[in-house]
């Protein structure tokens, strides 16, 4: 694998974007007692074993999409993908935001999960490698559909190893 390559992407990926990100702080989240209800239906669908599951959170400005989701992810991460693994439940988060210039639009968001995915799942890192080394137009955010491509072969790499994994 080409480090040249993973590093070009580690540039490109929004940090910030991360659920736990410093950019971030303080992060928001759910108050012990609070939302447990929604909580408890994304808890649901996320623990459902016989596919992977993407969670959209979406709602106007102000009603708590962001902790939520911060909630929800730093939950994700605590938990194994199986037992005795190493890897985690957690495969990549994007946080959007009005205020910053990478995490308002789309354009980084595919980069952004492909190196979480890579960082977070070593068993898929060398197939994100591969992907930019064949298409290096990867490396630039207009080529979010050349992304949506790729994310369909990486998942279909990623479902095989790491069945119970949650992005």
């Amino acid at each position: 694998m080409s480090e040249g390559t993973w590093e070009k992407l580690s540039q490109v990926a929004v940090k910030g974007a991360q659920y736990d990100s410093r950019e971030r702080q303080p992060h928001p989240k759910c108050l012990k007692g609070t939302r447990v209800d929604l909580l408890n239906v994304i808890y649901g669908l996320l623990d459902k074993q016989e596919k992977n599951q993407i969670v959209w959170l979406h709602g106007t400005a102000g009603v708590g999409k962001s902790a939520v989701a911060f909630t929800v992810a730093e939950r994700m991460r605590h938990l194994k993908v199986t037992e005795g693994s190493k890897e985690k439940r957690l495969a990549g988060t994007f946080f959007f935001s009005r205020k910053h210039t990478k995490r308002r639009t789309t354009g980084y968001f595919f980069a952004t999960l492909a190196y979480q995915l890579g960082s977070n799942f070593p068993s898929i890192r060398s197939d994100v490698n591969k992907a930019i080394i064949e298409n290096p137009a990867l490396l630039t955010r207009l080529f979010v559909t050349t992304w949506r491509r790729c994310f369909s072969d990486l998942f279909g790499t990623f479902n095989s190893g790491c069945a119970n994994a949650r992005l």
